[in-house]
């Protein structure tokens, strides 16, 4: 999704711990993990390098359904949202090479449709869910696990590339970047918000 503004990009896997704070709540939780993975990541690529994190946080009720552990406990999250509303928030972290962190935080409202148990057995067995935040990707084309969103499709899928922009642009880089025409080519999906997201 980077690669599609056009600009260079290396991909880096770092270890946070994610588990939330005491009292944390589930968006606090996502802007504050994407500062750590930005912080861990420029730790390892050393101090003269851009780096941008970002992490996704589902929201059921202000509770926050992180990866699943398990199949078992992938299929009760899936139960949970079943048929309901919940939030998706994602954090985005963008590190300059000198130690600036510029942060935003982009919140959208999912709708689960009322899928089978079957459809979620089958689902479940495919693998899939096992490194889902909330145990589902709504890109999936068998599951198609969503029936509406409202603020941002590209935030579900884990990167809200109007944040991603926003921050570029804040930091100077030089983008000409038309964030709706992205989302309705690649998502067949029209943003009605190409400037969400707050700064933090």
């Amino acid at each position: 999704m980077i690669r599609w503004l056009g600009v260079p990009v290396e991909t880096l896997t770092v270890e946070v711990d994610e588990r939330a704070l005491p009292h944390e709540t589930p968006p606090a939780l996502a802007a504050r993990l994407a500062q750590a993975k930005a912080r861990e990541a420029r730790r390892t690529v050393g101090g003269a390098a851009w780096v941008l994190a970002a992490d996704t946080v589902v929201d059921l009720d202000g509770q926050a359904l992180g990866k699943p552990a398990h199949d078992g406990e992938a299929a009760a999250m899936l139960r949970e949202l079943r048929g309901r509303v919940h939030k998706v928030h994602t954090g985005v972290a963008l590190a300059f090479p000198k130690g600036l962190i510029l942060v935003r935080r982009v919140t959208t409202f999912v709708r689960m449709r009322t899928y089978s148990e079957e459809d979620l057995r089958l689902y479940v067995a495919s693998g899939d869910p096992r490194d889902k935040a909330g145990a589902y990707a709504i890109q999936h084309r068998s599951f198609q696990p969503v029936e509406a969103v409202e603020v941002c499709y590209a935030n579900v899928v884990g990167l809200p590339l109007c944040a991603v922009v926003r921050l570029l642009l804040e930091a100077g880089w030089p983008l000409i970047v038309d964030v709706r025409t992205l989302c309705a080519r690649h998502f067949n999906y029209t943003c009605p918000r190409p400037d969400a997201g707050e700064a933090l």
